[in-house]
Order: structure tokens, then sequence, then C-alpha cells
């Protein structure tokens, strides 16, 4: 299988913003996150973008897998079938970082993918993107502190094809569900610069400026939600610095640990946000 990766047009358009940017493409890999963190523990700490074609050992947020791999079929079209692609799109942007605050950058790169993908896209705090009450993407954020350089690793998953959810907490949806051409090249293409941007402007300004954007897409809004630490209640959005704000039987609480899950009460409709 070979895929037309529009890396020259990535890096055009990004270079500007990330003077020494690199785009790499590999076969395959472990994770993407994984080699760029072996790789800034070495002091390779230029900004790039490493993308694989197939995963062997994807993570997701706490520690969970993400697997990725060439589709299994091909893509339903009207005229006729897609040529075989990938089903799914995986990639890590790497680069130093220096925000005043972190809080809420996984915020800000999900904003960035719906953003730059489809209006019907949602965001799952802290880092994952929905789609019709299933997820199409996750997002893990990898930090290590090299002498003075703090490097910064983000790592993307995007679900192109339908997949198998047998075994899965939460069942997947895909993006050729509400984008039918989808495919890994041109998602890649739609989506880096404006990450590129996000970042950089979170890096200044930090998430507050976000937050009316992050409300409009704020999957738990309004909905009685589960978090794994027990804290019950009802999700009330975000607040200046990207902690979820719960509504409990004991008032408002804020939710900004990385290791609490949330979870909506399944049958649980958001009401029409104000």
């Amino acid at each position: 299988m070979s895929i037309r990766w529009p890396a020259e047009a990535i890096w055009e358009a990004v270079v500007p913003l990330l003077p020494g940017f690199t785009v790499e493409i590999l076969p395959q890999v472990d994770s993407t996150n994984t080699e760029l963190m072996r790789r800034a523990r070495t002091g390779q700490l230029e900004p790039i973008l490493l993308v694989a074609e197939r995963q062997t050992a994807g993570r997701g947020r706490l520690g969970r897998d993400w697997q990725s791999g060439a589709s299994g079929g091909k893509r339903s079209d009207p005229h006729g079938e897609a040529p075989e692609g990938l089903s799914a799109l995986t990639f890590s942007l790497g680069l130093p970082l220096q925000p005043a605050d972190w809080s809420g950058l996984s915020l800000a790169v999900g904003l960035a993918v719906v953003q730059s993908l489809h209006p019907a896209l949602q965001l799952k705090w802290p880092n994952d993107v929905w789609l019709h009450e299933r997820k199409v993407a996750g997002i893990l954020i990898e930090t290590t502190s090299v002498g003075e350089v703090r490097y910064c690793v983000i790592g993307i998953g995007i679900n192109l094809l339908p997949r198998d959810s047998a075994g899965l907490r939460t069942p997947a949806a895909a993006l050729n569900e509400v984008l039918p051409d989808a495919d890994a090249p041109g998602t890649l293409e739609a989506l880096v610069l404006p990450l590129v941007g996000a970042v950089k402007a979170f890096e200044t300004e930090g998430f507050a400026a976000l937050r009316a954007d992050f409300h409009a897409r704020d999957l738990l809004y309004g909905r009685e939600v589960i978090c794994t630490d027990g804290t019950t209640g009802v999700a009330r959005g975000v607040d200046a610095s990207g902690a979820l704000l719960v509504h409990t039987a004991s008032g408002m609480q804020k939710i900004s640990s990385a290791e609490v899950s949330v979870r909506p009460v399944p049958g649980t409709a958001a009401p029409t946000k104000p």
C-alpha cells in the first residue's frame, strides 16, 4: 500500500511558525509518542511531526491501547468503491514548549481538532473527541525536561473508518460517518497547521481565552457524570484553567486531575446550552 502524504505542503505551511520543523512518515513504529519521547531524552528537541502508518503499541490515556493500521476493507461510495487506505490516522507533534500554565493544554488541542474537521464533533473532558455519543479520537500529551528545555509531545489518534468496538470501554465512531471522503493524508493536512497555531497561542495566552469556544463543543455540559474518584453530579463546563466544574450535592467541585476519568451517565442527554 502506497500512501501519498502531503509532507512538503505541511512543512511549508508550518515552518514559519516553528523554525527547524520537520515532517517524518514511518511505515511502522511502536508508538509515535513513545518514539518522540525516546528521541527527546537523547537530546533531539527540534519541532517535528511524526506520522505512523501503523502503530504496534499505540497508547491512549491511562496506558490504554490504541491500535491502528491499514483498513480491512474499502470505504463505501455512491459512485463505486474508494481505494483502500488507513483505518485510523495516528501522529505526534513534538516541540519545546514553555507556557506559564500548562492547565488546559489538552482542551486547546481538542478544540483545534474539532474546529478543523467537522461541526458535529464534540469534546469530552479532558482529551477525547466524540461523535454521536461515541469516541472518534483521542489525545495523549506527555512532556519531559532535558536541561532547561521542556519538550512536549502531543499524540492524536483519529478513527477514519468503522472499527470493531468489542472490548472497548466506549463504542467507537468513525470520521467517515460525517466526512465520507476523509482519508489519512487529507485529514492530516487539514489539521496540522491549526493544531500548531493553537499550541503556540496557548503558550502565550493560556486556556482562558478559549473557554467560550470549548463550551460550544462541550459534550458533558448539563449531563449527569460519574468520576472514578467517586464524585457524581451535573457537569457545568470548565473554568478559566480548564478544570471541569461538577455541581454535586455538596456544592460545586473542580475536577482537574488528569487521572480522573469522567463518564456521562448512560441515557442522559445534555439540555440546550445557554
